[in-house]
């Protein structure tokens, strides 16, 4: 049904909905989804959660992922996912869009907006995709105090602390942070960019009752391993960040190169989804019939003039 029926909605709040998959057994599926019609896709296909990645949001809007968007820009997207979808949305925060009231801002209009998790990460501005070389970091006091105003302005919104260490001062510095993010308040930690299996079973292993996050982004630095390969190692939460981006780009670029190339779309239409998979996707029936039963609910009857 449309996300216009109240009864329709869900009544818990998205923090607490996205607290509650990460209290049941197994490891937490979020795909990306960069719009409501990528999160529509997803939930048909039975996932319960999605992510919205900075790379993906920025790269749809034809910008570079360099921290350079608003919170209400990223605001637009949030609400726009989670209305079509309904699930709970983890949405990347970058470093917070300033120091520790920014922080709080950005918090409270994410969760506003319908988020049910956000994730900082401890990079300077301009940040660079964790896959990236050339990062650099803020000292560990500073992004923990940034996690500390985060925790503190939620209501339900799930904190997760991203730490870039490990590819800037190694190893053992990224457990360190990680372990000084949670004494600030971190719900959980997302270790960005670890390179082999070792390094995430060691991860896993030194921080035994904190939740992880495993970010399975193609071409970057991780090898590639399944959802249950990273549960096995200790993680709680697996995300593909940019995949439907990637995969939707590729299909536009072909269909643009076909049209130039043949002056019409018929050699593409094989590729396309269909006017009524389209419909059915978005629910244009649905929302059709929701009218109509409104429309039929409103009008009066005519009442007979007196004599």
């Amino acid at each position: 049904m449309p996300y216009l029926i109240a009864r329709d909605l869900p009544h818990e709040t998205a923090g607490r909905r996205f607290r509650e998959a990460l209290a049941r057994p197994g490891i937490y599926q979020l795909p990306g989804a960069h719009n409501g019609h990528a999160a529509l896709q997803a939930k048909a296909a039975g996932f319960d959660g999605l992510y919205l990645s900075g790379a993906a949001m920025t790269a749809s809007m034809g910008l570079p992922d360099l921290g350079i968007i608003t919170v209400d820009e990223v605001a637009f997207f949030v609400r726009q996912i989670a209305r079509a979808s309904g699930l709970p949305l983890f949405v990347d925060g970058d470093t917070g869009y300033g120091e520790a009231l920014n922080v709080m801002h950005m918090v409270r209009s994410f969760e506003d907006a319908g988020a049910g998790a956000v994730h900082l990460e401890d990079q300077i501005l301009p940040k660079k995709c964790g896959h990236l070389n050339g990062k650099h970091l803020v000292p560990a006091d500073e992004m923990a105090a940034k996690v500390a105003a985060a925790k503190k302005a939620s209501r339900d919104l799930v904190i997760v602390a991203r730490t870039d260490a490990a590819g800037v001062e190694g190893f053992d510095a990224a457990v360190a942070r990680a372990r000084r993010y949670v004494e600030a308040g971190a719900d959980a930690i997302f270790p960005e960019a670890l390179v082999t299996r070792e390094m995430f079973e060691k991860f896993a292993a030194a921080l035994p009752d904190v939740p992880l996050l495993a970010n399975m982004t193609e071409f970057g630095k991780t090898p590639f391993f399944t959802a249950g390969e990273f549960e096995a190692m200790g993680y709680k939460m697996v995300i593909w960040p940019v995949s439907s981006l990637r995969v939707a780009n590729k299909a536009q670029a072909d269909l643009y190169t076909s049209l130039k190339a043949h002056g019409g779309t018929h050699k593409m239409i094989d590729h396309m989804q269909t006017r009524q998979q389209l419909y059915d996707t978005i629910g244009l029936h649905a929302f059709e019939e929701l009218d109509a039963s409104i429309v039929r609910t409103i009008v009066p009857q005519a009442m007979p003039q007196d004599a």
